[in-house]
């Protein structure tokens, strides 16, 4: 069986770009179907003309703006991996601060949408499991079509999802794919806690 992983880079805040990394012994008997030029061994013979460079030089720079946060803000989390060291060490802590933030984010977001008369949330709300969800948040507000909540706040400079984000089988299951899907609030570590408190005086203006 052969080894591999795929991390797609985009994830940790990175570009649109994905990294495949296979057992080299393995990897040098599958075959390739590749350009004539390619040489036979790998890595080139996966690799199809110019690289990604742009998106080589993105993905280092996501990588050291995370190991920045955890050298900054993580010094409460060090403890917890006992035996790294440098940037390894500050990945680890910049991602425990983050989600440490992310929950923040979440809580933030659960007590606007809950001062709206008539608003659904789906999916976790109970506080005392923050650490299972992201600050991504979707709703529902009554008879309001989710495009024109949507609407409304971008004129205010608060852009928000609406519809299925591509996730058609959860929209389909919860029968809300005819009437326009939900509302989604992504928030992320650059967001503030002011910024969600602006989202909720702009939504109570249209109570």
């Amino acid at each position: 069986m052969t080894y591999t992983e795929c991390a797609l880079t985009y994830k940790f805040f990175g570009p649109h770009e994905g990294i495949l990394y296979g057992r080299y012994d393995l990897l040098d008997r599958v075959r390739a179907f590749k350009v004539r030029p390619a040489p036979n061994d790998p890595p080139g013979k996966f690799e199809t003309g110019t690289q990604n460079h742009e998106g080589i030089a993105g993905t280092l720079a996501a990588v050291n703006h995370l190991a920045e946060i955890g050298e900054r803000y993580g010094t409460a989390y060090r403890d917890r991996y006992p035996g790294l060291a440098g940037r390894r060490l500050n990945m680890k802590t910049g991602m425990a601060a983050l989600r440490a933030y992310d929950a923040d984010l979440s809580g933030a977001i659960l007590n606007e949408l809950e001062t709206l008369p008539g608003v659904r949330i789906h999916g976790i709300a109970d506080r005392s499991r923050l650490s299972e969800r992201v600050p991504t948040v979707s709703f529902t507000w009554q008879d309001r079509h989710p495009r024109e909540i949507a609407a409304a706040l971008g004129k205010q400079g608060i852009f928000v999802w609406d519809g299925n984000y591509y996730a058609l089988a959860v929209t389909t299951r919860l029968g809300l794919e005819g009437k326009g899907g939900m509302v989604r609030i992504g928030a992320a570590f650059y967001n503030t806690l002011d910024e969600i408190h602006r989202l909720g005086d702009a939504l109570r203006t249209m109570v």
